[in-house]
């Protein structure tokens, strides 16, 4: 695993990886988070060549088709800018999984460089930009389900830190919070029932507690769940922790 030493305190000027997820199923999430970033004070440049960071290939056992993605990745996102994602998933994969080999080294300075400056939307928030507390409002009942790739990374404690701070927001705990919510990428087309097995039981728990929405960073995550939670009748809204950031500016007045 590649160490990254990211700068905790990166410039107002940042680049936005708006993901594969966002591109096919949630504009709203890469709206929200421009919105949110110049909100902050942050000018946000979105590099219109930018196509995947590599994870479904390198998921899948294909390393030589993700470092190739990877290196279009690194290209790309060339600069010293910070580059923000609305993901956990792919952030991590950025700066830890596929950047473990490259067949040549001459790589991997290239690619160190990008891990070292990638930051996931919520980690970048408190810990990029040091904003504990997020202003607005949001009167309601929300389940955070922090997915399996924020493990070990500062992004479930960021989520936490703000969406706790919102005036009018309750966090509710459920049953086996730290379970995987079974869509694991690649893992849900391989264990298609295995996986829709573990997003019952997710679900299901969630549900225990009567929230509103069922929050997360990833969108991948919601993609599962709520498709089981629309395939079965459940009353439950799913919103990407951004799309919250934005809408309790909104409530506030702050932002139209």
């Amino acid at each position: 695993m590649i160490a990254v030493d990211r700068d905790p305190s990166p410039g107002k000027k940042v680049q936005l990886m708006a993901t594969c997820l966002c591109d096919s199923f949630f504009d709203d999430v890469a709206v929200a988070t421009v919105e949110v970033l110049e909100y902050l004070k942050c000018e946000v440049t979105f590099p219109e060549e930018q196509t995947c960071c590599g994870q479904p290939a390198f998921n899948a056992g294909d390393w030589k088709s993700s470092r190739k993605v990877v290196r279009h990745c690194v290209k790309t996102f060339a600069g010293d800018e910070p580059v923000v994602v609305p993901s956990g998933s792919c952030a991590a994969m950025v700066f830890h999984g596929a950047l473990l080999e490259f067949e040549e080294e001459s790589d991997l300075p290239e690619v160190r460089q990008l891990a070292g400056r990638t930051w996931e939307i919520a980690d970048f928030i408190v810990n990029g930009l040091r904003v504990a507390e997020w202003p607005g409002k949001f009167p309601a009942k929300a389940a955070f389900h922090r997915s399996c790739h924020t493990r070990e990374t500062n992004s479930g404690a960021a989520t936490r830190t703000l969406l706790e701070s919102i005036d009018g927001l309750e966090l509710v705990p459920f049953g086996e919070g730290e379970q995987c919510c079974g869509f694991g990428g690649t893992f849900s087309v391989t264990f298609p029932n295995i996986s829709a097995a573990m997003g019952k039981l997710k679900l299901g728990n969630a549900l225990k507690e009567n929230p509103e929405y069922l929050v997360s960073g990833d969108m991948g995550c919601l993609l599962h769940l709520g498709g089981i939670a629309t395939r079965e009748g459940k009353t439950i809204k799913t919103r990407h922790v951004v799309q919250i950031l934005r809408d309790s500016l909104r409530n506030g007045g702050l932002i139209p």
